[in-house]
C-alpha cells in the first residue's frame, strides 16, 4: 500500500519521540474482501517487509494452508506500522552490559498516532470482513471495553472509530462494518490450549470469505 505524503509527514512527526523502529506497510490487493487487522510488525517482518512473516506468521500460513487460502487473499495490515522496542539491560558473565531491544506492546499514544493510516486503508480497500486480531486491533477499531477472551469468533455489525479530523480523538464512522474478532497467530505460541479456539475462528473466517466470495 502506498500512503499519502501528507499521512506518512503526520505520523512520522507524531512518532519521532517514540521508542519505535522502521516502518511496515500494508500488503494485499486492493479488492480484498477480507482485512485482517495486527498489532505491531517485530524484527523480522522489518528486515523481510512482509506482515506476519516471523514465528506468528507460519501460524498464519499454516491457518491460510488449511483453508486453500493465501495471502494473497487478504489485505494484511496493523494498528501500529513501526516496531515498538524497550531497551532491555543485564550483564553477562565476564561484566559485560549487555543491551537489547526486544519487541513490547504498543501504546495507546502510539496506536492513535498510527490512527490515519488504518484509517486510509479501510477506506481504501473497502473490506467486506475486518477480522482484528487480538487485543490491540480489536480496541483500536471498537473500544476498551472490548476484549478478544470475550468476542472472538462473533460476528459484529457494528461503526467503528476513526481518528477525529483535529486528531484529538477517535469518533464512530457513520457506517457499520462486519467485524469478526480472532486471536492473534501469536497466541498459539504462548498458550496452546488456544489451539482449537483459534481453528475454530478462522474456520468462521474463511466461511465467511467464501460466502462473500460467491455473492
Amino acid at each position: 500500500m502506498e500512503y499519502p505524503l501528507h499521512l506518512m509527514n503526520e505520523v512520522k512527526e507524531k512518532t519521532k519521540s517514540f521508542q519505535l523502529e522502521g516502518f511496515l506497510a500494508g500488503k494485499g490487493p486492493r479488492n480484498a474482501i477480507a482485512m485482517l487487522v495486527g498489532e505491531a510488525p517485530g524484527r523480522t517482518e522489518l528486515v523481510t517487509k512482509v506482515p506476519f512473516s516471523g514465528q506468528a506468521g507460519k501460524e498464519l500460513d499454516a491457518e491460510l494452508d488449511k483453508a486453500n487460502l493465501s495471502r494473497n487473499d487478504l489485505y494484511i495490515t496493523s494498528a501500529v506500522r513501526s516496531r515498538p522496542f524497550r531497551i532491555k539491560t543485564r550483564i553477562d558473565k565476564n561484566g559485560s552490559i549487555i543491551t537489547s531491544h526486544p519487541n513490547r506492546t504498543p501504546t495507546n499514544g502510539e496506536v492513535m498516532a498510527f490512527a490515519p493510516l488504518l484509517d486510509f486503508e479501510i477506506q481504501e480497500i473497502q473490506p467486506k470482513i475486518i477480522a482484528p486480531m487480538g487485543n490491540i486491533a480489536l480496541k483500536r477499531l471498537l473500544g476498551n471495553q472490548y476484549r478478544i477472551s470475550a468476542y472472538h469468533g462473533q460476528i459484529l455489525n457494528l461503526p467503528i472509530f476513526e481518528i477525529s479530523e483535529d486528531r484529538a480523538r477517535y469518533e464512530k464512522t457513520k457506517e457499520s462494518y462486519t467485524i469478526l474478532p480472532i486471536y492473534h497467530p501469536a497466541a498459539i505460541l504462548y498458550n496452546r490450549t488456544l489451539k482449537e479456539v483459534i481453528a475454530a475462528d478462522w474456520s468462521h473466517l474463511v466461511e465467511m470469505i467464501k460466502k462473500e466470495s460467491s455473492e
